[in-house]
């Protein structure tokens, strides 16, 4: 890898975790000076970095105003959610029982490593592991380009998410939730697998949803 595609790469994934802790928020622009003498860079990889993060679905760039953190109204979370649940439980349906004991130690491998980060209060290591986590249980689906869109629609939806990553409370939820979905790949279960597919989905939404209302209330 280039010495400037290594740059992109890592100012990407700093922007990407600022996103999902809430360090950007939701419609701030993203000035190419201020982006300049942060990181030290020309403005040709600033510009082809806010081209990758517009690719990822965290940045929308409009005319006259520039490049802004993408914000999602309401309904728009209702339909990107709705298709998450389409696409990651036909995932569940897809994966075949029993799982191989190899595949199922990693998963729970990494669920450790997540535990880790709860305890140590690491949120970009829960982030960055909870990302894991979920690419891995796809993964065990035979569908290579469901997983895929699966993991394109989870990462669109990062700025959704920084609602949940601001309580404990949810990410002690998120953290019950992976151990179950563990349980449940073990045991073969798979009504019950959909059903946590299912509702593993429904914090994030409803909690930026709940905080769209609020702000909508004070304009």
């Amino acid at each position: 890898m280039s010495n400037s595609n290594t740059i992109i790469k890592k100012v990407v994934q700093t922007i990407e975790e600022e996103i999902v802790l809430g360090v950007l928020h939701p419609r701030e622009r993203l000035v190419e000076d201020e982006l300049l003498s942060r990181f030290e860079i020309k403005r040709h990889i600033v510009r082809k970095i806010l081209e990758e993060l517009e690719t990822m679905g965290l940045v929308e760039r409009r005319r006259n105003v520039g490049a802004i953190i993408k914000a999602y109204s309401a309904e728009e979370v209702e339909y990107l959610y709705s298709f998450r649940e389409l696409l990651e439980v036909q995932a569940a349906k897809m994966i075949t029982f029993p799982i191989p004991s190899d595949q199922l130690e990693a998963l729970i491998s990494i669920q450790e490593k997540y535990d880790d980060a709860v305890e140590n209060g690491d949120l970009r290591k829960i982030f960055r592991l909870n990302v894991l986590f979920h690419q891995s249980f796809f993964g065990l689906c035979s569908n290579p380009f469901l997983v895929s869109s699966i993991i394109d629609h989870a990462q669109r939806a990062h700025s959704i998410r920084a609602s949940t990553m601001s309580s404990s409370d949810l990410i002690q939820q998120a953290r019950q939730e992976h151990w179950l979905i563990i349980d449940t790949l073990r045991n073969g279960d798979r009504e019950k697998l959909i059903e946590l597919c299912r509702s593993h989905l429904t914090p994030s939404k409803e909690a930026y949803i709940r905080s769209v209302n609020l702000r909508n209330n004070f304009v």
